[in-house]
C-alpha cells in the first residue's frame, strides 16, 4: 500500500474538504481537527495530511506499507544506502518504533524526496 503525505496550512478546512466534498473519512479514531496529522481513506484508497511539518519539509513524502522494515533496512544498508546525510534523524538511521504505533524508517534522496517505509507495530 502507498501513502501520500500532504502538506496543509488548516486543518479544519482540509478534513472539510476532505470528507464532505471527496468522500473521504477519518480512519484513525483519535484523529481530530486539532490533530498534527489525519488519516484519511476512500475506497481504498489512503492518504495522510499534516500540518506538523511546516516548512521544514522539501520534497514529496510518500509511506510505503511492508512486512517487515528491518529486513528492508537491513538490504538498503547491504547495496549501498547511505544514511550519513541525515545523521540527526534516527528514523533515516534505521527504523524506530514511533508513538502512532507503527515501526518506519526514512530514505530522503538529494532532491528531498522521501519514501517512509512502516509497518503497524504488534501487540
Amino acid at each position: 500500500m502507498i501513502v501520500p503525505l500532504f502538506k496543509i496550512t488548516n486543518m479544519p478546512d482540509a478534513i472539510r474538504h476532505y470528507t464532505e466534498v471527496l468522500d473521504f473519512r477519518m480512519t484513525d479514531p483519535n484523529d481530530h481537527a486539532g490533530s498534527p496529522v489525519v488519516d484519511l481513506g476512500r475506497e481504498g484508497w489512503n492518504l495522510q495530511i499534516t500540518t506538523a511539518e511546516s516548512e521544514a519539509l522539501f520534497g514529496s513524502v510518500v509511506y510505503f506499507w511492508v512486512d517487515d522494515v528491518d529486513a528492508l533496512f537491513a538490504k538498503y544498508k547491504e547495496r549501498g544506502l547511505d544514511t550519513s546525510g541525515k545523521a540527526g534523524s534516527p528514523v533515516h538511521q534505521g527504523p524506530v518504533d514511533q508513538t502512532w504505533g507503527r515501526r518506519e524508517f526514512y530514505v530522503t534522496d538529494a532532491d528531498g524526496n522521501t519514501i517512509r517505509f512502516c509497518q503497524p507495530i504488534l501487540k
